[in-house]
C-alpha cells in the first residue's frame, strides 16, 4: 500500500467548494457505459429469458448452469452442513430483526372527518417480492435475511431470492442456509443486472414480483432504477457511508475502529468524522495512518479515504448537527458526552447510533434494525427498509345520506370552480331535497 491520505481535512465553516464537491457529490447515479450496459442486459433478458440468464452466467460467473433454481433440498443440505456456531449466530440475528419488524408493523386506522363520513386505510401485504442477495466476491448472509425476513412479516404471499452462483452452479452455502432460515419460497441462481430484469419482467422460470429490495453492485443499483417504472424497488442504494458526530469525550480509538470498519466495504464508501474537538481529530488522524495499513483490507480503506475520506472541525455541536442534517448520511453515529440530547435534532439518516458503545457493526448484523439503507444523501427522502416496503395501502370511504346532503353543495361550489360540471351535477343530486 502505497502513503494514507484523506481526501479533506478542515473546519466544516471554511471548506472550499472542491472539499464540498467531493464531499457530497456521492450519488448512486451511474457513468453512461454503465447505464448502456445495463440497458443492453435488460432487454435481452426480456427477449430471450431464460436463456439469456444462463448466457450471461456464463460470460459474468464463469459457470454453466444447468438450471436457474435452487432446489428446496440443496438449502436444507446447506443448512444442516453449516457450522454449529455460525447456524447459531445467524438464527439469533433472524430472530432480533423478526421481532423488531413485527413491532413495527402498521395497522388499519379509521377517521372520522364530519358526521357519517368515515374514511379508513388499511395495510395489504404485496402478493410476491424478489429479494436480491449480493454474490461474487462475497456472500452476504445478513442482507438476506434483512430482505426476506420483513417479507414474512409484512404477510407477503411469495418471497423470492436471487443471488449470483458460484464455480458450482449455486449460491453460497451460508447464503443458502439464511434462506432457508429466514423462510423464503424460492432461490435462484442468478445474478447482476439480469436478475433483475427477471424479477422485474419474469421468465419461464423466474416470476415478475411487485418489488424488488436489496443492495448490489452498481449494475444492480442501475437495473434497479431502470426497472422502477415496471416495478416498485426500495430506496436506491451506493456505497456505504458513515459520518460520526463525536466531542471531546468520545474515544480516539473507538472512532478509529468505525472508520476503519466503514470504509473496507468499499474504495468508493464515504467516511466523514465531524468534532467538536481539535485534539480528538488529530488522535484520529495519526491512528488512521498507523493502523491502516495492518489491515487486512488495507488497500480498499486507504481508497475510501483518500476518495471521499473527511476530518472535519465544527466550531460547536450545533454545526456539526447542522452539516449531518445536509450531508444525510446512510449511518449516522453520536458519540458525544449527552448522545440522547443530539437524536432528537437528527433530521436524515438512514439509521442512528447513540453512543460510541453502539457499534455500527451490531446494526449491520445482530441488532435487528434493518441496514438495507439510503445512500448519497437520499435519505434526505427515502427510508430504511422495513415491513412497511412490503405493504400497499387500501383506502375506504364511508358517506351516509344525511352526510352526502351536508356536503352536496360545497362539492358542487368545488366543482362549478374547476369547471367540471358533471362533477358539481353528481355531487348536488345528493342535496336534501333531490331525491
Amino acid at each position: 500500500m502505497t502513503g494514507f491520505s484523506i481526501a479533506v481535512q478542515g473546519a466544516v465553516g471554511t471548506l472550499d467548494e472542491r472539499a464540498r464537491r467531493v464531499l457530497f457529490a456521492r450519488t448512486s447515479a451511474s457513468d453512461p457505459a454503465i447505464r448502456d450496459r445495463t440497458a443492453r442486459i435488460i432487454d435481452t433478458v426480456r427477449a430471450d429469458g431464460d436463456d439469456a440468464l444462463i448466457r450471461y452466467a456464463a460470460e459474468f460467473d464463469g459457470v454453466a448452469l444447468e438450471a436457474l433454481e435452487v432446489p428446496r433440498a440443496v438449502w436444507r443440505t446447506a443448512l444442516d452442513a453449516t457450522a454449529p456456531e455460525l447456524q447459531r449466530v445467524l438464527e439469533r440475528a433472524a430472530a432480533n430483526i423478526r421481532q423488531v419488524h413485527e413491532a413495527f408493523r402498521p395497522l388499519a386506522r379509521e377517521v372520522v372527518t364530519a358526521d357519517g363520513v368515515v374514511i379508513g386505510r388499511r395495510p395489504d401485504p404485496l402478493g410476491r417480492v424478489g429479494v436480491y442477495a449480493p454474490g461474487g466476491r462475497a456472500a452476504y448472509p445478513s442482507s438476506l435475511l434483512m430482505g426476506v425476513i420483513p417479507a414474512r412479516v409484512a404477510g407477503v404471499d411469495e418471497v423470492v431470492v436471487c443471488s449470483p452462483p458460484g464455480p458450482d452452479g449455486l449460491p453460497s452455502g451460508v447464503l443458502m442456509a439464511a434462506a432457508e432460515l429466514a423462510g423464503a419460497d424460492r432461490l435462484f441462481a442468478v445474478g447482476g443486472a439480469g436478475a433483475i430484469a427477471a424479477l422485474a419482467y419474469g421468465t419461464a422460470t423466474i416470476p415478475p414480483v411487485d418489488r424488488i429490495v436489496g443492495p448490489g453492485n452498481a449494475y444492480v443499483a442501475e437495473a434497479k432504477a431502470q426497472v422502477s417504472s415496471v416495478t416498485a424497488i426500495d430506496s436506491p442504494a451506493g456505497p456505504s457511508e458513515l459520518l460520526i458526530i463525536a466531542d471531546g469525550s468520545a474515544s480516539p480509538d473507538v472512532v478509529t475502529r468505525e472508520l476503519l470498519a466503514q470504509a473496507e466495504h468499499d474504495p468508493m464508501t464515504a467516511v466523514v468524522l465531524v468534532s467538536t474537538s481539535s485534539p480528538l481529530l488529530d488522535a484520529v488522524a495519526q491512528r488512521l495512518a498507523e493502523w491502516t495499513p495492518g489491515e487486512p483490507r488495507a488497500d480498499v480503506i486507504a481508497a475510501a479515504f483518500a476518495a471521499r475520506g473527511a476530518l472535519l472541525l465544527a466550531d460547536s455541536l450545533d454545526e456539526a448537527i447542522a452539516f449531518s442534517n445536509r450531508w444525510a448520511p446512510e449511518h449516522l453515529l453520536i458519540a458525544t458526552g449527552a448522545p440522547d440530547t443530539v437524536l432528537p435534532r437528527v433530521r436524515n439518516a438512514g439509521t442512528v447510533f447513540v453512543g460510541e458503545t453502539a457499534a455500527v457493526a451490531f446494526g449491520d448484523y445482530m441488532s435487528g434494525a434493518n441496514h438495507v439503507l439510503p445512500t448519497g444523501g437520499l435519505s434526505r427522502a427515502y427510508s430504511g427498509l422495513s415491513t412497511i416496503d412490503f405493504y400497499r395501502w387500501t383506502t375506504w370511504q364511508r358517506i351516509g345520506r344525511v352526510a352526502a346532503a351536508a356536503l352536496a353543495n360545497d362539492v358542487g361550489t368545488f366543482a362549478d370552480a374547476e369547471g367540471l360540471p358533471a362533477h358539481a351535477a353528481s355531487a348536488r343530486q345528493w342535496r336534501a331535497g333531490a331525491r
